[in-house]
């Protein structure tokens, strides 16, 4: 059921989250925070077949929103004097023979052209596969564990996309590479950095660290996965799951309440000294004419979204689950959601369709006045 923690409704937000339920997913999960207080929302259903909502604050895997996590741990550790952000990664990981031009910065920035373990183009249209996450192949091993070196090193094994600094590619492989650099230099786990640091002094008390574990902890909406077998489609829940693949690139647990607490701190300055947060805003142009990348967190232009408005943002998904994560420059605006879904590869064009108005709904009545 929907509520609004201020006493106000949000009939436009919650229309909008069941038009997009309306249009394929099977449920969302929606929370904003701005002048007039927090508002959380829900439609669809938890469960395929089933007839209750998602839970308001139920927690979900939220993908490659872990990498804002990953990355303010890590420069922490740089204003601790513990990293050094442009110092080579290969000084604190030497047994990858890692190139001695690639720094912790460009790991952050994503311009390290470290190959992406799972699965990478090259300029010349060649495409090298990496490790299974898709098909039926990753959801009869999706119990699978995978250690972060052996991660690494079969990234290692391949080609690089470009020189070092020399260029923009999103790859996984820069945090976990993050991770053992956490791991190396504090002598503890990384989620025990992320529990320290993060959950803990915020009160994260739906964010987990999942590591190998499959399970969500606590009330959750269901994902689920469509592969053809025999010739006939086959849905599969998928909730359960591994993370270990996607490491500290993707693996974490979370709420939308969590996360608006987190980005909102983040980009208050609670978490990070304003020269180290002034570095992690600081824009380098990606592959997206709309957006540029600092060091884990995109900026959205202003054309992208409504004119004089600047957003903050790192999304993320995950087999059936998409997280959006989005805020003013300041942390005092944000929306965070969730969308449950049937991932299916012959409707991913459509299902990304979805998604994209999805996104473009939700930001213009929230960010731009309706």
């Amino acid at each position: 059921m929907s509520k609004a923690a201020t006493g106000q409704s949000r009939p436009q937000l919650q229309e909008a989250i069941q038009e997009i339920v309306d249009a394929g997913i099977a449920g969302v999960q929606l929370r904003v925070h701005d002048q007039r207080g927090d508002w959380a929302g829900s439609a669809g259903v938890s469960r395929l077949g089933a007839a209750a909502k998602p839970p308001t604050d139920g927690r979900f895997r939220i993908g490659s929103t872990t990498k804002t996590f990953t990355a303010t741990v890590v420069l922490q550790l740089v204003g601790e004097d513990k990293i050094g952000l442009d110092t080579p990664v290969a000084d604190y990981l030497p047994q990858f023979g890692l190139d001695r031009r690639i720094t912790v910065r460009m790991l952050l920035q994503h311009t390290s052209g470290l190959f992406e373990f799972t699965g990478q183009s090259y300029p010349d249209g060649t495409y090298v596969a990496g490790i299974p996450w898709s098909g039926k192949e990753w959801v009869d091993n999706r119990f699978r564990t995978y250690r972060p070196e052996d991660l690494v090193r079969f990234a290692l094994s391949k080609p690089a996309l470009f020189a070092p600094g020399t260029d923009w590619s999103y790859s996984n492989t820069n945090y976990v590479l993050a991770r053992l650099l956490i791991e190396k230099v504090t002598g503890h786990s990384y989620a025990d950095e992320v529990q320290r640091r993060i959950v803990r002094p915020l009160g994260l008390s739906g964010t987990v660290v999942p590591g190998t574990s499959p399970q969500i902890p606590g009330p959750h909406a269901h994902a689920y996965y469509q592969y053809e077998e025999a010739g006939q489609p086959k849905t599969v829940d998928i909730t359960r799951q591994n993370p270990s693949w996607i490491s500290s690139a993707g693996e974490m647990i979370s709420t939308t309440k969590d996360l608006n607490t987190f980005i909102s701190a983040l980009l208050g300055g609670r978490l990070l000294p304003r020269p180290l947060l002034a570095e992690m805003l600081k824009p380098h142009a990606t592959s997206d004419p709309t957006s540029d990348y600092g060091l884990g967190l995109f900026e959205l232009h202003a054309d992208a979204n409504c004119s004089g408005t600047i957003l903050i943002n790192h999304n993320g998904s995950v087999q059936g689950y998409a997280t959006l994560m989005y805020s003013t420059p300041d942390g005092s605006k944000s929306l965070t959601a969730s969308l449950t879904y049937v991932d299916d590869v012959a409707a991913a064009s459509s299902l990304q369709g979805v998604y994209t108005t999805a996104v473009q709904m939700l930001t213009k009545l929230e960010f731009c006045g309706g």
